[in-house]
């Protein structure tokens, strides 16, 4: 069932195929967001946000991409799965990938996903700040989270 063990790198030609993955992701967990406004975020994933990333996808058999993250200066920007493949690790996956591989410790999430939130609390992420708008300025809350560090003094007891 697991096929999608190898992290991949997309290239420009896969943008069409990231953006399409990024809108079902977010009409499948964003209802809070009007449909004027993810037309608008679709261009700017597709021209502007998914080159200011590092890139990272996994794949199904058929080599369609089932799920991608984009981390820059340590921090995970985007982390999307198509929800025909949701509940399979890949979000996991591609999050311990970023963490690991390309040091990524933060990562904003919105308020009203409570679904992306109960994921990233249990990953170890705690939230450290809040803004009252994403960023476009727009009233949609953001949290603020960071990779808590385990306690080694708790630890040693």
């Amino acid at each position: 069932m697991r096929q999608h063990s190898v992290i991949h790198t997309p290239k420009t030609s896969d943008y069409q195929e990231l953006t399409q993955v990024w809108e079902a992701s977010v009409r499948a967990t964003h209802d809070f967001l009007p449909d004027s406004y993810i037309e608008l975020l679709k261009n700017l994933v597709l021209t502007r946000y998914l080159d200011a990333v590092m890139l990272i996808c996994t794949r199904d058999a058929r080599q369609r991409i089932t799920g991608f993250a984009g981390v820059a200066a340590g921090k995970i920007e985007m982390l999307f799965i198509d929800p025909q493949h949701r509940g399979q690790g890949l979000g996991k996956q591609l999050l311990h990938y970023a963490m690991e591989h390309l040091n990524a410790d933060q990562l904003d999430v919105n308020e009203q996903n409570p679904q992306a939130l109960g994921f990233y609390l249990k990953q170890g992420f705690e939230v450290v700040g809040r803004s009252a708008r994403d960023g476009m300025n727009q009233p949609y809350p953001l949290l603020h989270m960071r990779y808590k560090q385990p306690d080694l003094k708790a630890q040693r007891g």
